[in-house]
C-alpha cells in the first residue's frame, strides 16, 4: 500500500517577477512520466525552465532534474517533498518564466517548494493497493439486493451496463477476492458471473 494523489492538481506562485507553475500528476510508470514532461515541454516551449521529480511505488523508481538550474536548487527538493510526505506513483514537474531578477540558490529552493507546496495543498491524499476490476453478472431483480452488499462492504462500483443482465463492474483488492467469492455465494445474491477484467491499482477505503 502507498500513498498518492487522486487526481492531477496545479499551483502558480511569482518571485520576484518570476513565474512558477507546478503541474502535479499520478503516474504508473516511467514511460508515462517521460511522456508528461515532454507535453509539458511542448506546452511550455517559452519557459526558461522545466524542473521535475517522480517516485514510482514499484520498484522504488525516483528521477529528477534541475533542467539548468543551479545544481540542486529543484529537481531534489521537489523530491524531498515526495518523499518526505511518503508519497509514491507522482510526477511533480514545475516550470519557470525567468523575470530578470536572480534568486540565488536559496530563492530557487524556496520557490521551488512552495509552489510544488501549494499544488499539494490543492490535493487529495489517497492510499492505493494492487488490485483488480471484477465484472458481476446479474439479473435485473436482484440488482438493489447486489448494490446494497457492495455498499455495506465499502466496495466501489466503477461500471454499469444495463443490457438483458447488467453488469456491474467492481474494484477490489487483492485480499479480499476470496472473501467477496465466498459471500457473494453464502448470501444468496444470485451473481450468474463473476470474472477478473484487469488488475490495477485502487483506493483502498478505510
Amino acid at each position: 500500500m502507498f500513498k498518492t494523489i487522486s487526481k492531477n492538481t496545479t499551483a502558480e506562485i511569482v518571485e520576484k517577477k518570476s513565474k512558477f507553475i507546478a503541474n502535479i500528476f499520478y503516474i504508473e510508470s516511467e514511460e508515462e512520466a517521460e511522456e508528461i514532461i515532454k507535453n509539458i515541454r511542448k506546452k511550455y516551449y517559452d519557459a526558461r525552465h522545466n524542473c521535475f521529480a517522480y517516485k514510482i511505488n514499484k520498484d522504488n523508481i525516483t528521477r529528477f532534474s534541475d533542467d539548468g538550474e543551479p545544481s540542486g536548487t529543484a529537481g531534489a527538493p521537489l523530491l524531498n517533498i515526495i518523499e518526505g510526505k511518503g508519497l509514491s506513483n507522482i510526477l511533480i514537474v514545475v516550470t519557470r518564466y525567468f523575470g530578470g531578477i536572480l534568486l540565488g540558490t536559496g530563492g530557487l529552493v524556496r520557490a521551488y517548494t512552495e509552489s510544488a507546496i501549494s499544488a499539494l495543498e490543492n490535493a487529495e491524499i489517497v492510499s492505493k493497493v494492487y488490485g483488480k476490476v471484477v465484472a458481476l453478472e446479474v439479473d435485473y431483480k436482484f440488482l438493489d439486493s447486489v448494490k446494497y452488499y457492495l455498499k455495506n462492504e465499502n466496495i466501489s462500483i466503477s461500471n454499469i451496463e444495463y443490457k438483458d443482465t447488467i453488469f456491474i463492474e467492481i474494484e477490489v483488492i487483492d485480499e479480499d477476492i476470496e472473501k467477496l467469492n465466498k459471500q457473494l455465494k453464502e448470501k444468496n445474491l444470485n451473481i450468474k458471473k463473476i470474472a477478473i477484467i484487469t488488475e490495477k491499482y485502487i483506493i483502498k477505503n478505510s
